[in-house]
């Protein structure tokens, strides 16, 4: 190796120290994994070469046989990975392997728990794969120069994989990476042909370029040391374009782990090929657990894109709606351009078929997972419920299939689980209910004793209960599944429609009528407070509640809009309360204007506590509820 120059030592990220530690405690148990990370990274500067070449040729120098070569060196204790992709120059180096340049670091350090296991599923998600080279290896060479550099522009990086890492120019005369594993004490093992061997025909046989590994032959007449030759190992064929009968789960697994730079197993694939007036193949996966910046909408998302088998793109976001953004996968195109871009794929109308195709695929695949699969769908929701959340408004075309595969905590269960799908709601309904009944709310504790519930426990009527800050705004998107509408159980004036009998709306409407004093009574105690009062049908238990008016915001969305200092139209709530109450009967036999006022005023500042919401006077209601309590110990 030639003399180096611009030598200097530099400090690991902060970040970086806590993930080494975390890799080479958390993931011992299965150390072999790094050899299938720095397969997989090699993997991938060899396709950013093949793209990058597409527009510049000379990239390739000459050296168009593309491949990774592993060695090992058994008196030296070494394990040699190279390849003849990308490379890196002096900055690549520096900013690749010693700082972790991704949106939510911090997020993703907070969730770390000191759980062993449960951190490796963590960092498996979070995709640090060069770092793996620890687990096994006490010093980490690393020699790369970037193609299209100039020879003298190599860099040699190297660590122990501890504070700090050192920095060189050097002269590399071939473009590409090698990396070379100095192994810790004990882990000889790893210096042996047939171990290496095993590995990469377990984890990476579905890489689509050779790996090669050195075949010892005889030495030939004169020669001191035997010849090395080198030998293909793995399939080297894209998984995607072979027939679907001739993979086993395990390669679509580890493929899975390849593209995703995931630990575990996906939940489910789909695998399609397809012919005709577009020709494409896809693999799509469901991961298992929800990655750690799900919810940072602009982090990179989508599909790995091929044109003809040729990597084009990461991350191609156009493929799948952002609702759908937690899949993981390859899509290889036959009609697109080998130049395709961002912006060409944004107006493609190629694209658009492709998406809507594949966006069914995605949900077909949900729905016999749902069927088939009914606990991992539920560790599903579990993990993507709320982003399925997001589908209906943006995915109109599909707002039946999706609201199928959304799930609900109800008043038929008694843990706020959410498991409750739609058509088992329905399968379930009462004779003649034509409605489909929800309350919103931000507890499951609030909704499930809210008194909006009452009438329904009266008698024997199913209520979904959504408490994610998401389902006020999802049900603005859902009017209805299967021909029966969403009705908001909180809003409007309720009516049963066939679950209430002739006999019951006859007697509500002789007490109504009975009422009318008492009605105009509150309206004028309660003045401005008060959109309307009426009798309720609602309650059985409770002596009051508050409504909410058809068209006005609900609680949660008033929140919601609140907090991102959006303004907030003015409404106000619908006062009902029950006239068998015996609190109401009191109200109602009150003579003094006053008292009455002030009863008015608690019974209506208790109606909005019980609704989760926040009084307009705190000092008020406190104030009106200490007189009454000197009155009733007088």
């Amino acid at each position: 190796m030639s003399v180096e120059t611009q030598k200097e030592t530099l400090g690991f990220q902060t970040e970086v120290k806590q993930l080494l530690h975390l890799m080479i405690h958390s993931l011992y148990s299965n150390k072999e994994i790094f050899l299938r990370e720095l397969i997989s990274n090699a993997s991938d500067a060899v396709d950013k070469l093949r793209f990058e070449a597409l527009a510049k040729p000379e990239l390739l120098e000459g050296g168009t046989e593309l491949k990774i070569r592993v060695s090992f060196d058994k008196d030296a204790k070494t394990v040699t990975l190279e390849d003849n992709g990308i490379g890196m120059s002096r900055e690549d180096a520096i900013t690749h392997l010693g700082t972790i340049a991704k949106s939510g670091t911090a997020d993703f350090m907070k969730h770390l728990s000191g759980d062993q296991k449960k951190d490796s599923h963590l960092i498996g998600q979070f995709g640090v794969g060069f770092y793996s080279a620890f687990i096994v290896a006490d010093k980490v060479d690393v020699y790369s120069r970037r193609a299209g550099s100039a020879a003298s522009e190599g860099v040699h990086w190297s660590s122990r994989g501890e504070g700090d890492f050192e920095v060189a120019t050097i002269d590399k005369a071939e473009r590409g990476t090698r990396i070379v594993l100095h192994l810790k004490s004990g882990e000889d093992e790893f210096a042996d042909g047939w171990r290496l061997r095993n590995i990469i025909k377990k984890y990476s046989d579905h890489i689509a370029l050779p790996i090669e590994l050195p075949k010892e032959v005889a030495a030939a007449e004169g020669e001191e040391q035997p010849a090395v030759e080198w030998e293909t190992v793995n399939r080297a064929s894209a998984l995607w374009t072979r027939p679907r009968t001739e993979i086993k789960d395990e390669e679509y697994q580890e493929f899975y782990k390849h593209i995703a730079h995931d630990f575990e197993n996906p939940l489910s694939w789909s695998h399609n090929k397809v012919e005709g007036k577009l020709e494409y193949s896809s693999l799509l996966y469901v991961p298992t657990r929800a990655p750690f910046d799900l919810y940072q909408r602009e982090a990179p998302k989508g599909l790995k894109l091929y044109v003809q088998r040729v990597f084009v793109m990461d991350q191609a976001e156009s493929f799948l709606p952002l609702y759908l953004r937690f899949i993981k996968g390859v899509v290889d195109s036959n009609d697109l351009s080998l130049n395709v871009s961002r912006e060409i794929l944004q107006k493609d109308p190629i694209i658009d078929s492709m998406k809507s195709a594949l966006t069914k695929r995605v949900l077909d695949m949900l729905e016999k997972l749902a069927k088939n699969e009914p606990e991992q769908y539920k560790g599903f929701w579990k993990n993507f419920g709320q982003v399925m959340k997001e589908g209906p408004a943006e995915d109109f075309a599909n707002k039946e299939k999706i609201a199928g595969l959304l799930r609900f905590a109800s008043t038929h269960g008694d843990d706020g689980e959410q498991v409750v799908g739609l058509a088992e709601y329905l399968a379930r309904a009462k004779e003649g209910q034509d409605k489909i009944y929800y309350l919103t709310g931000e507890t499951y504790a609030q909704v499930k004793n809210s008194p909006h519930l009452e009438v329904f426990r009266k008698k024997g009527i199913e209520v979904l209960l959504l408490t994610d800050r998401i389902d006020e705004w999802l049900m603005s998107y859902l009017s209805d599944f299967d021909s029966k509408s969403f009705v908001d159980v909180a809003r409007g004036d309720l009516d049963l429609g066939n679950l209430d009998s002739e006999e019951d709306k006859k007697a509500a409407e002789e007490v109504a009528k009975a009422k009318e004093g008492l009605v105009e009574r509150l309206k004028a105690a309660l003045g401005e407070s008060v959109a309307d009062v009426r009798v309720s049908h609602r309650l059985t238990d409770s002596p009051a509640i508050l409504a909410i008016g058809e068209q006005d915001l609900g609680l949660q969305m008033r929140q919601i809009l609140e907090a991102s200092g959006q303004k907030v139209p003015d409404s106000k709530p619908i006062f009902e309360f029950n006239p068998t109450h015996p609190l109401i009967e009191k109200l109602d036999n009150e003579q003094s204007d006053e008292r009455f006022r002030e009863l008015a005023h608690i019974l209506f500042d208790q109606a909005a506590l019980a609704a989760g919401d926040s009084l307009k006077d705190p000092a008020a209601y406190v104030r009106r509820l200490n007189k009454l309590l000197v009155e009733l110990s007088a």
